[in-house]
């Protein structure tokens, strides 16, 4: 099942891919007052800094809980591999493994609390917000469950399959996204001269 969703999904994704390729780089008639080349490695290195972005730096407890969250699902997609492989988790690795993705659902349940609960940011979501941020959650905490418990295995599975069938077409492809994106402003900034700083 997981094999399936994953062919699905990497097929769907994909065509987005071709669709950024195709998309090509904007056509910018202004003259270039500056590089582009250091601008992009900017764009992805110094840039994300919270101390350059407004969104982060106004609301360090929501930047430090969505930077937990995320190297809680990559660390799950990792982990699930190794379980799908067979390999063992020995004791301390699993304790340290199991209290971190703990405290990552923790911190995905937390947005999405505040998603539900602040009316501005209710105002914002549509519904693949809260599902893909449920999904998410769902996995890491099945995923979780099942390095204690082998019973919830086929969960994991389950919830890994549904995962990778929504990827592509839910708010979950901004993974896939990301990189145009921050290549694009790179290019733009860069082109005018205004990054790096």
């Amino acid at each position: 099942m997981v094999v399936l969703a994953l062919g699905i999904s990497l097929c769907v994704s994909l065509v987005h891919f071709v669709r950024i390729v195709n998309a090509g780089i904007p056509r910018d008639l202004a003259p270039a007052a500056g590089e582009v080349s250091p601008a992009v490695r900017y764009s992805f290195t110094g840039a994300m800094s919270p101390t350059k972005k407004e969104s982060a730096y106004l609301h360090l407890p929501t930047y430090a809980t969505g930077i937990i969250f995320h190297l809680g699902t990559f660390l799950s997609f990792f982990l699930f591999v190794w379980i799908w492989i067979g390999l063992p988790l020995p004791g301390i690795p699993l304790v340290l493994v199991t209290g971190f993705l703990t405290l990552s659902v923790a911190c995905g349940l937390s947005m999405l609390g505040k998603r539900i609960l602040e009316r501005k940011l209710r105002l914002l979501s549509n519904p693949d917000d809260y599902l893909s941020n449920m999904l998410v959650d769902l996995f890491q905490a099945t995923l979780v469950l099942s390095l204690w418990i082998s019973a919830m295995k086929p969960f994991c599975f389950l919830t890994m399959a549904l995962l990778l069938l929504y990827f592509p077409v839910g708010k979950l492809k901004h993974a896939l996204y990301f990189f145009a994106a921050r290549y694009q402003l790179g290019w733009f900034f860069g082109r005018r001269g205004v990054w790096p700083p």
